[in-house]
């Protein structure tokens, strides 16, 4: 399965989205659970996506249906749903997400349908085209890896290695037990061909993990590209400075 990677974004500006899909990435995923968006903005974001041929995909903040409806008629690429513990609920998810085989309402008026100028089949057809995806960050979920990955309707299992750590009550992913349950939920997912996808801080770290299966990678985030940059900058600076102090 071919790797993909992209980006969260964590600031409410679709000029960011924008900008970025001059980039080359797969994808970026707008992170609705930790960072401030209502579905005023996710629709600006995507719209953005949208214009610079970005999919883009949103980290939701709960599994409830409307959540999912709302987010996938603005024409998401996908959901990326946390905290899923169980089997049962990754099946409660998919069918809130998907027309063919699950219960999503349907409206023909949204973007993902054209607005109105797709007919029925069509709309449907394109809407369960979306990525759904279950994040998996607890112990409890880790128990049930296996069988939350090969949900039927499901595309993918995510690893939240951060929540995981503190659910095992560890303090970092580099933690032996961390890493054990890492590699299970990778074998979990690789077992039904399904993405597998991480979170990584760099794409030295993504390249760690491609040999066991891992195949969907969210390198860093806007804040942390703009914080890099702004860094290497002022460390710049001050090189400068120190040069030039000892030139005089």
């Amino acid at each position: 399965m071919t790797v993909q990677s992209g980006i969260f974004v964590k600031t409410g500006s679709p000029h960011i989205v924008e900008v970025l899909g001059g980039c080359g990435l797969d994808f970026v995923v707008i992170d609705a659970e930790h960072a401030p968006f209502d579905r005023v903005s996710l629709d600006l974001m995507v719209m953005a996506g949208r214009a610079a041929n970005l999919p883009v995909l949103v980290r939701v903040p709960d599994d409830r249906p409307s959540t999912l409806l709302s987010t996938l008629d603005i024409g998401a690429a996908g959901v990326l749903v946390p905290h899923v513990d169980t089997a049962a609920q990754a099946a409660e998810i998919v069918c809130a997400a998907r027309f063919a085989g699950g219960q999503r309402g349907y409206s023909g008026s949204p973007r993902y349908a054209g607005y109105g100028a797709l007919g029925m089949a069509e709309a449907q057809r394109r809407g369960d085209e979306a990525l759904v995806l279950c994040q998996i960050e607890s112990r409890q979920g880790l128990d049930e890896c296996e069988a939350i990955a090969a949900t039927e309707g499901l595309d993918g299992v995510f690893i939240g290695r951060s929540d995981l750590s503190l659910s095992l009550g560890e303090t970092s992913a580099a933690a032996p037990p961390v890493v054990s349950a890492t590699r299970r939920i990778l074998a979990a997912g690789v077992a039904v061909g399904k993405l597998v996808g991480m979170f990584v801080g760099s794409t030295q770290e993504a390249a760690q993990f491609t040999p066991l299966g891992a195949n969907w990678f969210i390198v860093g985030s806007d804040q942390s590209i703009l914080r890099s940059g702004a860094c290497a900058i002022a460390a710049c600076s001050a090189e400068l400075a120190v040069q030039e102090g000892n030139a005089a």
